[in-house]
C-alpha cells in the first residue's frame, strides 16, 4: 500500500503491467482517504528491489489481487476485534460470552452499546523474518506432535498500527500481529490462505482482550448453551 513506489517500467520487463491503483475499504489515520493497494507495475517493481528477480511477470496481476484479497480479510478481521472492544472490556466480555457466533448475531442488540467512531489504519510494517512468539510454539508443537498441530510455519507477517476511538472520543494506538499461512489447495488448484490476527501483547489490556475472546468462545460451547439456544428457538 505505499504511495512512494515506482510506477516505471523496468529495463528487464517484457510486458506491459497496469500502472492503475485500486482503493482499499481500509480508512487511514492520517488523511481522510483510504489506502491505496500498489498497482501491478508498483508490486513488480518492489519485487526486483528485494531481490527476486526470477518473479513472473505474467502472474503479476494474480499476485496483487491475492495481496489485496489478504489484507482485505486482515483488515476484517481486524474490525472483529474493535467491534468487540473499543467500547472498553465490560462491553467487551458481554459480547465475548456469547461467543463468536452469538457475537456475529446480536452485535447490535447487546446491552449498553455506544457507538464509536470506526477504527483507521495508521501504518503497518512487513516482518516476514521475525516469526511471532505463537508461531514458535505452533510450529514446535508441530515438530512434536505432527498429527494434531501439523501445519507449516506463516510465510509472512506483518504488524498494522491502529487507531481505536474509545468511547470517551479519546484515542488509542493498538498494535496487531498478523500471521499469514497457506493451506493445501483446493481441489481445483486454486491456493489457500489462512490468517491468524490478534492484537499484540504490548500491556495487560491486549493480553485480557485475546483471554476474553478465546476464553469467551470457549466457555459458550462448553457450558452448553449453544445447545440451549438452539432448543429454544
Amino acid at each position: 500500500m505505499p504511495s512512494n513506489l515506482s510506477q516505471s517500467r523496468d529495463t528487464r520487463q517484457t510486458i506491459h503491467l497496469p500502472t492503475e491503483r485500486e482503493a482499499s475499504s481500509i480508512p487511514r489515520g492520517d488523511v481522510d482517504a483510504n489506502w491505496e493497494y500498489p498497482s501491478p507495475q508498483q508490486m513488480y517493481n518492489a519485487m526486483l528491489r528485494k531481490g527476486y528477480d526470477d518473479t513472473p511477470e505474467d502472474a503479476v496481476e494474480s499476485m496483487v489481487a491475492v495481496h489485496n484479497f489478504l489484507n482485505e480479510g486482515a483488515w476484517a478481521e481486524i474490525i472483529g476485534w474493535e467491534r468487540r472492544f473499543s467500547r472498553g472490556l465490560g462491553y467487551g466480555w458481554q459480547a465475548c460470552k456469547i461467543g463468536e457466533e452469538g457475537f456475529q448475531e446480536n452485535a447490535d442488540r447487546i446491552a449498553n452499546l455506544r457507538e464509536v467512531a470506526a477504527p483507521k489504519l495508521l501504518r503497518f510494517q512487513g516482518r516476514p523474518n521475525e516469526m511471532t512468539p505463537k508461531a514458535r510454539v505452533l510450529e514446535f508443537m508441530g515438530r512434536m506432535y505432527p498429527a494434531q498441530f501439523g501445519c507449516e510455519a506463516p510465510f509472512d507477517r506483518h504488524d498494522w498500527y491502529v487507531q481505536r476511538r474509545t468511547v470517551n472520543g479519546e484515542t488509542k494506538e493498538v498494535r496487531y500481529v498478523i500471521d499469514y499461512y497457506a493451506g493445501p489447495p483446493e481441489p481445483t488448484g486454486e491456493p489457500v490462505f489462512f490468517l491468524d490476527v490478534r492484537p499484540a501483547v504490548d500491556g495487560p489490556t491486549a493480553a485480557v482482550e485475546r483471554m476474553m475472546r478465546w476464553g469467551g468462545d470457549v466457555w459458550h460451547r462448553a457450558s452448553g448453551a449453544k445447545a440451549r439456544e438452539m432448543a429454544s428457538s
